[in-house]
């Protein structure tokens, strides 16, 4: 990597520390800290919730009927997304300690605890479980998929591409077979050095 990359790496992962730190002061603001990953309110802050939640047949009678129509397409997607979840969980058992690649903690992508907000109907709560699974489903395929990734190929491509995961930025670039051949090494060994 260039001396200006690494300085732009060095600037986004001070960047990244400060987006931490502002969250830590929004949860202090919002009254409410987390005590073993567990969410724990002020007294007033849960009594404020209850009274700002709408009550399931009001949310239901303004909405549209198209959007209750298309719950089941929506809902239908489990199926799959459960399948997936076990195939990159049993791939993951088998092949990464085979290549001695750090296994990717399934708990720090899948975070479910939206439904402890008591400003949520009960139709809510049971969305927000939704979302929270399957997106972090993929947040968690994603990292799995970036550390196959940077195991066997860790060339960018010669576009740019949109979003591409976190470990994308130390690939070599696209077309430098000579860092391709000093540098796999150097990725794979930092795969087997990782924490979660």
């Amino acid at each position: 990597m260039s001396e200006t990359l690494d300085k732009l790496q060095a600037r986004l992962n001070a960047l990244e520390d400060e987006i931490e730190q502002e969250w830590d002061r929004r949860r202090e603001a919002m009254q409410f800290h987390l005590d073993r990953n567990k969410v724990v309110f002020e007294q007033n802050v849960r009594e404020a919730h209850r009274k700002a939640r709408v009550r399931l047949w009001q949310f239901l009678k303004y909405t549209r009927p198209t959007v209750v129509l298309s719950a089941p397409v929506i809902y239908s997607l489990i199926v799959p997304f459960a399948l997936l979840d076990l195939f990159v969980t049993v791939y993951q058992a088998i092949c990464f300690p085979i290549y001695k690649i750090a296994k990717v903690k399934r708990s720090s992508h899948i975070a479910i605890d939206r439904q402890h907000l008591a400003y949520l109907n009960g139709l809510q709560k049971l969305n927000c479980i939704y979302c929270g699974y399957c997106n972090g489903l993929l947040s968690y395929v994603r990292e799995i998929a970036g550390r196959t990734e940077q195991y066997w190929c860790p060339i960018k491509h010669s576009r740019r591409v949109k979003g591409p995961h976190l470990r994308y930025r130390d690939f070599v670039d696209y077309a430098d077979a000579e860092a391709f051949q000093s540098q796999t090494m150097r990725l794979r060994e930092a795969l087997r050095q990782m924490k979660e």
